[in-house]
């Protein structure tokens, strides 16, 4: 395993002789077989070593008894050690995430803020090949491309301006291999009860869904889907280096694309270029929306629908992105919203759906973001905004007026007469781009829940 893990550092250039590396110290196995790998290889590689644990406070005893496991450890080898607490829950409520995100989102930006006030050259993590595989294997069932499916990186950089560096130096290693390392040293670690709970997805994807594809499918799943990742890091490497000369010799201003000799493209770079295009004026896209862009460059139609409201237009020879002002039609409109299911309104392009989200999936949903399915029946009407509107968000105080809530939310002004929103009777209890009502969110101990989302209906041909 040393000898896997120096090689794999110095394959990737990961460290340096002089290098301050920072690692992040949970307790847990992958973690504390880094740190001690790191130790033993120190003068080899000639790095200066420091421990940074992160205190996510949702464990009560348990996260103090991390916290001091992690303390003793880094006292027992004389390394600087770096400690931080914060109200992870509390987070997630506020920011409406779930606090497995809430949690990297606040670890990552402490991490990064010790790391640049103390001059540390990089950041290690203790991601692992199984970590790898999980990963890619969630971003496949989720439907992404190739960018997803490279996985996690071997080096990648975070904080304000992206400026940190943060290396993960076991992407190689199995967790099997960094247990047995654990044991031959009779090195204990901390297990985190939490990650033995079904109700996370990765916990589930972990536990049942890989061994039952390496048992009836594939024995080397791990091994393959790792392979994956290492694959498509190559490619997205490659493929950001061909296009992006192209659509620097393209763009033509701000949110314009020059279609001179878009059509002789291969499709791939066809592709490729215009994610880039939508990339940099930050509108998030899937595989369908850049097909409908490519069908407008290419002439196949004049106008495309983008998300968050954008468009995009043929104009004399140049693709131009368009932010949509829609005008409110004289009657607005109203329809009849069945539990579960969908409603198609034209006038905004868009598809309302009711979805059920059985109980034990709801406790990783993003907290504000489901309804309880008990309280809210089985008939809904959906409409658009009217003025005089008030509704009262999960996790705020009380009531508003919409149209406070609109500019609190920036609601672009032109969008909010054709904004819709889901009541139930006479009582808002769902606001597109806002939490659920305070009344009707879904809480731990609930039944099922529902999950109301607006998507872009897609043009016939």
């Amino acid at each position: 395993m040393k000898d896997q893990t120096i090689r794999y550092i110095r394959r990737l250039g990961l460290m340096k002789a002089g290098d301050r590396v920072l690692l992040a110290v949970s307790g847990g196995a992958d973690s504390v077989a880094l740190l001690r790998l790191l130790l033993e290889l120190g003068s080899e590689l000639g790095i200066v070593l420091a421990v940074a644990h992160f205190n996510h406070g949702l464990r009560s005893e348990n996260s103090e008894a991390d916290e001091k496991f992690v303390t003793d450890l880094a006292r027992r080898f004389g390394l600087d050690f770096f400690v931080e607490r914060a109200d992870v829950a509390a987070h997630a409520a506020a920011e409406r995430m779930s606090l497995e995100s809430a949690g990297r989102e606040l670890r990552y930006a402490w991490l990064a803020r010790v790391a640049a006030e103390n001059r540390f050259d990089s950041v290690a993590t203790a991601h692992t090949r199984d970590d790898q595989a999980e990963t890619v294997l969630m971003k496949f069932l989720r439907g992404a491309g190739s960018g997803g499916l490279a996985g996690i990186y071997p080096e990648v950089f975070k904080g304000d301006s992206k400026k940190v560096r943060f290396i993960r130096p076991l992407l190689q290693t199995t967790r099997s291999d960094v247990e047995s390392y654990l044991e031959s040293l009779n090195q204990p670690w901390r297990e985190d009860e939490s990650n033995l709970d079904h109700r996370f997805r990765r916990n589930r994807m972990r536990h049942d869904l890989l061994p039952l594809l390496e048992r009836e499918y594939n024995p080397n799943i791990h091994a393959t889907l790792s392979d994956t990742g290492e694959i498509n890091r190559a490619e997205e490497e490659y493929w950001s280096e061909v296009v992006g000369p192209i659509l620097a010799r393209l763009q033509a201003g701000v949110n314009t694309l020059r279609l001179h000799d878009f059509a002789k493209l291969n499709v791939a770079v066809q592709r490729r270029l215009l994610r880039a295009f939508l990339h940099d004026a930050r509108i998030p896209a899937d595989f369908q929306h850049v097909e409908r862009l490519r069908g407008c460059a290419l002439g196949e139609t004049n106008r495309a629908e983008l998300p968050d409201g954008w468009s995009a237009m043929r104009q004399g020879g140049r693709l131009v992105l368009k932010h949509v002002a829609r005008t409110q039609p004289r009657s607005g409109y109203q329809f009849r919203l069945p539990v579960p299911g969908e409603v198609t309104i034209q006038e905004i392009g868009c598809i309302i759906r009711v979805v059920p989200v059985p109980a034990a999936f709801a406790a990783e949903a993003r907290p504000g973001s489901l309804l309880n399915a008990d309280a809210v029946g089985s008939e809904l009407h959906v409409r658009n905004w009217q003025p005089g509107d008030r509704f009262h968000p999960a996790y705020s105080g009380s009531a508003e007026k919409l149209k406070r809530l609109f500019a609190e939310y920036k609601v672009p002004a032109e969008a909010r007469p054709l904004w819709p929103i889901v009541l139930k009777g006479a009582e808002i209890i769902w606001v597109q781009g806002m939490p659920v009502a305070e009344a009707y969110r879904w809480r731990d101990g609930d039944g099922d829940a529902l999950e109301i989302a607006c998507a872009p209906q897609v043009p016939s041909k």
